[in-house]
């Protein structure tokens, strides 16, 4: 749809509008003088001053223009139509006062350019669920609905779908409501068998005597097979959808049902039904009240269709003995894709067929005796009360929660229904195979756990790293009044030891979180390597054996070097650990072999691997492969997630796998682990080739370094947390520069606007937190450099450098990481002052 321009174009409108009522108040008032005096004179003397005073409001209306033009300029929706431009999710676009701004096509496809969110054609609790949703996102940035229906009066080709709504906060002024709405997968087993009656199942029916249909609850045929229209219409290739099911039966005064187009009744039909829906939702029906065409057992109008299944040489529908198509009935069960059994009184399984079997876990295995057997031992007594209560009483539907044997961590939904017409009252079991619903369930779960695990982590790390910095910045200026010797010189020493080591945690819980901030630079893997070779043969021990291979040609990668040799590092002490675990278990020396590698990976090598994973390009990969004990399969898909660990108490925090999956992955590489119980295991890093472009091969252009600043300096220093202003204003303070302190962005910017105002010399360099309460640091430097574009800002935050100029949009703006020591604030500033701008 065209993006919505409505609020521009009224406005337009009603400007135009005024103009017309303000000309004609004009000419009545200039009417009203005459009549009132008759004399001309007075009359142009009024008119006259009524155009100068207009002409002076026309003035003062022109200083205001260029403000008024910019709220009425027309952005160029264009731009975000192609970009939302979706063909699997309807997208659009609100404005606070719940307009429609904009919309990809598949939304006005779907829902139409009349309806905007959260007004949708939907019924009323789905629409309370998507006003909730817009209220959450307008409070806490984003809110979401799910289940959502369309309402009893939309009848068109979405009926009866679900849907997902998501609604994000945006726009510069958060003043917008972005709006992705998906359809929901829902199982329509009805559907699927439809599909199947329609193809070949329908002749094999057919060629074994049966007619099939399944009729919808109002009695009307969905669909048919070929054997069915040929014995009510003389036809095979009749058209029964939307025919009365009735229609095609006739009965007489014994209650035998017959074809109704067969003139003599000499064969009479049995009829088999099954519901295909949830038991709670059949209508029960009394077999005693006779096979009247009146009274079939078809299901109501508020419950699902039914399969209804016609054989010559039956009894009829009520009947008391066992019908000779009992056999033909367990061979059509035996192929639909139901999970469908039968059990007796006595609770004996009769059959059951292949979709029941792998649904219970026991795929290509024969059926138990018993269907208690399927069951854990705890709920075999409650399954078997089941049974023998649907098979004696009334035929009846329902279900029981059990726990399969194969898999008694999931419940599952046994659906149970007492049968009759088949002799001897048996119960139909039905089970679906929910197998693939439960991975993806646990995959959304896993999913949404390390999400919040990451946000948590980055929290967590961005308010320690401010302790973190007061601590160290403090043990700096206490160690600038205390010489070696000192008696309290090592417990200095000892507390900055120990604040670097928490320093280091926060870096770990910051690169799971891919929030850490990176240095990267383009480099060969094998020179990293290299680096780093004899540390990690003092780390291995000499009983272990370091084996070290690189191949020729390789691409250089873009990464950051010391997180690369974090990641090297972690992953060859797990390897060191594991080896010398498999050794102990085994008695051994605790010797082994580890294998650092280095391998070219072509485009032809990538599409080699079919894998789903990594996108066809050229990498470099490393390998690290151990001789250990290898990785179990049940924690194979574990290792990665923060705080798991197999080793004992006290020996690791869980972090280093997973901070090695945070680093490969915001570096743009991948990692994957193989293991097979007994042969070790072996992780692989795959890094993009990085193809430099021609700007980074143009040979640089020489320039002066800058001169080493010689001190002094006037700074404005705004940070909220007490302690880290104070160590930045002593550290600063000492290495001669007049520091002015701010506690938060609006003081700040009180402090800048006044000496701007009063003529005092500005600012050399304003040193800023990112996060603050209030007005934030970059809402405070927009505001400075509207009086100074060229004022120099030194922004200093826990969070990572590249998310936040990301999200900063603040240029020529450097960046100091916190936590920092009391020389890096100064060689810092030093260097920003000593720049040339």
């Amino acid at each position: 749809m065209e993006p919505a321009r409505a609020p521009v174009r009224s406005r337009l409108n009603g400007a135009g509008l005024d103009w017309m009522l303000v000309a004609a108040a004009f000419a009545g008032s200039l009417g009203l003088v005459w009549l009132v005096t008759r004399q001309p004179l007075v009359v142009a003397g009024f008119a006259g001053g009524a155009v100068l005073l207009a002409a002076l409001a026309r003035v003062s209306a022109l200083r205001q223009a260029p403000a008024v033009l910019a709220e009425l300029g027309d952005p160029d929706w264009s731009v975000t139509v192609v970009a939302i431009a979706r063909p699997d999710c309807a997208v659009a676009v609100t404005d606070r006062a719940g307009r429609l701004v904009c919309a990809n096509a598949v939304f006005d496809a779907w829902f139409g350019s009349d309806h905007a969110p959260p007004r949708l054609p939907l019924e009323p609790v789905s629409l309370a669920r998507l006003t909730n949703a817009a209220r959450a996102a307008w409070r806490d940035g984003s809110g979401r609905a799910e289940g959502l229906q369309r309402s009893a009066e939309a009848h068109d080709r979405f009926a009866g779908s679900n849907w997902t709504a998501e609604a994000e906060r945006a726009g510069r002024g958060e003043d917008f409501l972005i709006w992705r709405l998906t359809p929901q997968a829902v199982i329509d087993p009805v559907a699927e068998l439809v599909g199947y009656l329609d193809g070949k199942l329908g002749r094999v029916l057919a060629a074994a005597g049966f007619a099939a249909a399944i009729v919808d609850p109002d009695g009307l045929i969905r669909s048919a097979t070929g054997g069915f229209a040929e014995r009510a219409t003389g036809n095979p290739l009749a058209a029964m959808a939307g025919q009365d099911f009735v229609a095609a039966l006739a009965q007489d005064e014994n209650d035998r049902l017959y074809w109704a187009r067969d003139e003599v009744r000499a064969a009479p039909v049995t009829l088999y039904y099954l519901p295909l829906a949830d038991p709670n939702d059949m209508l029960s029906a009394d077999p005693g009240q006779g096979a009247d065409l009146g009274r079939i057992p078809c299901p109501g109008p508020e419950t699902a269709p039914s399969l209804m299944l016609l054989i010559d040489a039956g009894t009829g529908v009520g009947g008391d003995t066992r019908s000779s198509a009992a056999p033909h009935l367990e061979a059509l069960l035996g192929q639909l894709p139901l999970g469908l059994a039968m059990a007796d009184r006595d609770g004996r399984l009769l059959f059951a067929n292949a979709a029941f079997m792998r649904a219970a876990g026991r795929e290509g295995q024969a059926p138990p005796l018993y269907p208690t057997d399927l069951v854990v031992r705890e709920d075999k007594s409650a399954m078997a009360d089941a049974v023998r209560r649907y098979a004696q009483g009334s035929a009846s539907a329902g279900d029981v929660a059990v726990r399969l044997a194969a898999q008694p961590d999931e419940p599952v939904s046994l659906s149970l229904a007492g049968v009759r017409g088949l002799g001897d009252a048996a119960v139909l079991l039905g089970l679906i195979d929910s197998t693939e619903e439960t991975r993806l369930k646990r995959q959304v779960a896993q999913a949404t756990k390390m999400q919040a695990v990451g946000q948590l982590a980055g929290g967590v790390a961005h308010d320690f790293n401010n302790l973190l910095t007061a601590i160290i910045g403090t043990c700096d200026l206490m160690m600038l009044r205390h010489m070696p010797g000192d008696s309290d010189y090592d417990d200095i020493q000892q507390i900055r030891a120990s604040s670097n080591r928490a320093a280091s945690l926060t870096r770990q819980l910051l690169a799971f979180s891919r929030q850490q901030t990176l240095r990267p630079e383009v480099l060969q893997l094998p020179d990293v390597v290299s680096e780093i070779s004899q540390i990690l043969k003092r780390l291995i021990g000499e009983k272990i054996q370091l084996v070290v291979t690189h191949d020729r040609n390789l691409g250089p990668v873009r990464a950051d070097p010391t997180q690369l040799e974090q990641v090297i590092v972690n992953l060859v002490v797990n390897a060191r650990d594991a080896i010398q675990e498999d050794s102990q278990r085994r008695g051994g020396d605790g010797s082994g072999r580890l294998t650092v590698a280095t391998r070219r990976v072509s485009v032809a090598d990538v599409r080699a691997m079919r894998s789903e994973f990594i996108p066809v390009a050229d990498y470099t990969a490393m390998v690290v492969e151990d001789s250990g004990g290898g990785i179990p399969p049940e924690h194979i898909g574990k290792i990665f997630e923060p705080f798991f660990t197999t080793k004992e108490q006290g020996r690791g925090t869980g972090l280093g796998l997973s901070t090695v999956y945070g680093i490969i992955k915001q570096s743009g590489g991948f990692i994957f682990a193989d293991s097979q119980p007994g042969e070790g295991a072996r992780f692989s890093i795959y890094l993009p080739v990085y193809h430099a472009s021609a700007a980074e091969l143009a040979p640089a252009r020489t320039r002066e370094e800058p001169a080493s600043w010689a001190g002094g300096g006037d700074i404005l220093l705004v940070e909220d947390e007490d302690t880290v202003r104070l160590v930045a204003e002593r550290a600063l303070t000492r290495a001669g520069y007049t520091v002015t302190p701010a506690r938060d962005g609006e003081e700040g910017l009180a402090i800048f606007t006044e000496r701007a105002e009063s003529g005092t010399p500005m600012f050399d360099l304003v040193l800023s937190d990112v996060v603050m309460p209030g007005m934030d640091g970059p809402a405070m430097i927009r505001k400075m450099r509207e009086k100074m574009p060229v004022l120099r800002v030194l922004f200093m935050s826990g969070h990572a450098e590249e998310q936040l100029r990301r999200e900063l949009d603040i240029e020529n703006a450097q960046f100091l990481a916190k936590p920092f020591s009391v020389l890096q604030i100064s060689a810092k500033v030093g260097q920003l002052l000593s720049a040339v701008q």
